[in-house]
């Protein structure tokens, strides 16, 4: 096989220790990964240069910027009823879609909901990391928008957001009438007039950080990543399957993303493997409550995951390198027009929200999820969670309601329910923030939050169809797990 040539940058000359220095090619089906921690001042700075196999070519990219796509105008149902279009289908997206049907309208105040995604599949991410344990299936996590939204009134298409024109600039102020609120360009050419817009794009892993890390490492953030990610272990589970060397796997960053993928794929590969958390703070989750920040360590150690944290300078090698670090809010860009009316966007690419959800200056287009950067009562910006995503949703449905029939609108309060985070097919932690210093961990964690999440799914059909393939796996594995113990101790009679 021929390979490329190694380009490692020498520890000694890198020229920004903030910033993970490089990615490239060395052997094959191996990555090496050289660390760098230096500490300067009163804070740490990182840089890592990591080589991947060139096992497959780099991808080729057809550019299609220069093309010309024939414009098509969509044509609303109904000229005269509201129109609401919402890019992106993720939990903020959905969810107020969901939201804005469950309310009770006037016949002629009822808006007609526009859904655009790029995927076909509406994706819960809090449990991508079951699909890599086998826990799930994927129709349970990831159905179909069509499936979802079958008895309703919303429209769903599919399809990338490529430019915004809002009109809302020009001095409106946000009540009902013929005006329209601006436009929406598809990637496919489609036209998209609205008189209301909401954004919730969610955020894409943001791979730019080092050089060769979009071709060599895994993101581990959409359920195409997740299915790339497993395709990969199987792969290497295969040809390493009778062989003494070990399965190395190295997740850098240890937010809650890498530490529920470390203790997933550490308990997958078991004694066929060896996985390796990188992080540049000294601890682990610290954002985290304590108790789950403690059980994720008992959980690692148990498993023999090794923790590379703070100051360290080592040069590691792994068959798998799977990412965690950074995000970004793909927000699309704006029409180019004489007068200005950008959207006011903050340093990681987030539209600035008032405490309504709107758009500040633009009072026809709310913002939440990743797409917003609305900041609670100290100042600091909300997390890009899921549960920010929930909350926010049922909020804008209701300001829109509000908006639409010359209501007032209700200022959001983000409510802190607590943390869970997976650690693996039977564990689980759970910090709940109204019993102060309470953590649910093991078997009773991970059945609170398989319920808290079953909650949360889209639907009551689709609940309903989780639940019982759920209880049905359970059945199924508890008579496993009895006919195994009754086996042992009948071979040991």
């Amino acid at each position: 096989m021929a390979l490329a040539a190694s380009a490692l940058t020498p520890l000694n000359r890198i020229s920004n220790a903030n910033r993970w220095s490089q990615v490239s090619s060395r052997a094959s089906h191996s990555f090496n990964v050289s660390l760098l921690f230096e500490k300067r001042g009163i804070g740490f700075r990182n840089g890592i240069a990591a080589a991947a196999a060139a096992s497959s070519p780099s991808p080729v990219i057809e550019d299609i910027s220069q093309k010309e796509i024939p414009q098509r105008i969509y044509t609303w149902p109904d000229n005269k009823k509201p129109r609401v279009c919402i890019l992106g289908g993720g939990f903020g997206g959905l969810y107020t879609a969901l939201r804005l049907e469950s309310l009770i309208w006037a016949d002629d105040k009822k808006p007609q909901v526009l859904l655009v995604d790029q995927s076909e599949r509406f994706v819960f991410k809090p449990m991508l990391y079951e699909l890599l344990s086998g826990e799930v299936d994927a129709w349970e996590i990831a159905p179909r928008f069509s499936e979802l939204l079958a008895n309703t009134g919303i429209q769903f298409f599919q399809d990338r957001v490529k430019m915004l024109h809002p009109a809302d600039h020009l001095g409106m102020n946000g009540s009902t009438g013929s005006c329209s609120g601006g436009t929406v360009v598809l990637e496919s050419g489609l036209l998209i007039e609205y008189d209301w817009l909401v954004l919730a794009l969610g955020s894409e892993a943001k791979l730019d950080t080092a050089p060769g890390a979009a071709e060599f490492a895994f993101p581990f953030s959409t359920l195409e990543d997740a299915c790339k990610v497993d395709n990969k272990l199987k792969e290497l589970e295969r040809r390493k399957f009778g062989k003494d060397t070990l399965i190395r796997v190295a997740v850098v960053g240890c937010g809650y993303s890498g530490v529920e993928l470390a203790a997933t794929v550490s308990e997958r590969l078991q004694d066929r493997g060896l996985v390796q958390a990188i992080n540049v703070n000294t601890i682990i989750l610290p954002a985290a409550p304590p108790g789950n920040r403690e059980t994720a360590l008992k959980v690692l150690s148990s498993r023999k995951v090794q923790l590379l944290l703070g100051y360290l300078r080592q040069i590691l090698e792994a068959d798998l390198v799977l990412w965690t670090v950074g995000s970004k809010p793909p927000l699309p860009q704006l029409e180019p027009c004489d007068r200005p009316h950008e959207l006011p966007l903050n340093g990681r690419g987030q539209a600035e929200t008032d405490e309504t959800l709107r758009v500040k200056g633009h009072p026809r287009i709310f913002a939440l999820g990743d797409s917003s950067a609305l900041r609670d009562m100290n100042g600091r910006i909300l997390p890009a969670t899921a549960q920010v995503a929930f909350q926010q949703a049922d909020f804008t449905g209701w300001n829109l309601w509000a908006a639409i029939n010359d209501r007032p609108l209700l200022p959001f309060r983000f409510q802190n329910l607590g943390e869970m985070m997976t650690l693996g097919r039977n564990d689980a932690a759970l910090s709940p923030s109204f019993i102060e210093g309470l953590t649910l961990e093991g078997p009773v964690g991970h059945a609170a939050r398989k319920i808290a999440y079953l909650l949360r799914l889209p639907t009551d059909e689709h609940r309903l169809k989780v639940g019982i393939s759920w209880l049905t796996k359970s059945a199924v594995d508890s008579v496993a797990s009895l006919q195994s113990t009754l086996s042992k101790v009948l071979s040991g009679s």
